[in-house]
């Protein structure tokens, strides 16, 4: 979907059809990365919607000078970390573990990410340490450039570079069953 517009809106445009075409285009990229990074889908189900209510109130303030999806991917990479930084994200997880699993009708997302989680590659990135986690499912899965990547995290390029590098290095290891520090 192209969001080229969101360059030139007016003061009367529509911020509801800009949102709803926006959690069309984003909404599985949003939850993938918000699980990605805290490994919970109960609370990358959470986030993604405090990522698109962030969205609607700040929609006026997108410059343009990166592309939707990295600003959306943005404040969803921000949602997710000051989530997990705050102590509700620990509760959450304790209460996540104690809690036995009885959900009468998971959500699409879920029964896909849980699909996924039971593949083994799935299970070795999410093994790995989140800065290189970040990178390498932004590139890989997300495919967003190793520019676009260094703008979206404000880390130099040669370190986008090296933890992309380090993550690849990181997963060779552990599917070939050595360790990680083998490798690195």
């Amino acid at each position: 979907m192209d969001f080229t517009y969101l360059n030139t809106l007016a003061d009367g445009y529509d911020r509801e059809q800009v949102l709803q075409d926006l959690i069309h285009a984003y909404r599985n990229d949003v939850w993938d990365y918000a699980f990605s990074i805290t490994r919970s889908a109960d609370l990358a189900d959470d986030i993604a919607q405090d990522v698109f209510l962030k969205v609607y109130e700040k929609l006026h303030t997108f410059r343009g000078e990166a592309s939707i999806k990295n600003w959306v991917l943005r404040i969803t990479r921000n949602i997710s970390f000051n989530r997990m930084k705050s102590g509700f994200f620990r509760r959450v997880l304790l209460m996540g573990e104690m809690r036995e699993a009885g959900v009468s009708a998971p959500s699409a997302e879920k029964q896909a990410m849980d699909r996924l989680q039971t593949s083994e590659a799935w299970q070795l990135v999410l093994e790995l340490p989140v800065k290189h986690r970040e990178v390498l499912v932004l590139h890989a899965h997300h495919e967003l450039t190793q520019e676009e990547i260094a703008v979206m995290l404000h880390l130099p390029l040669g370190t986008v570079k090296s933890r992309l590098h380090h993550a690849r290095t990181k997963l060779a290891g552990r599917y070939k069953g050595g360790s990680e520090h083998d490798e690195v």
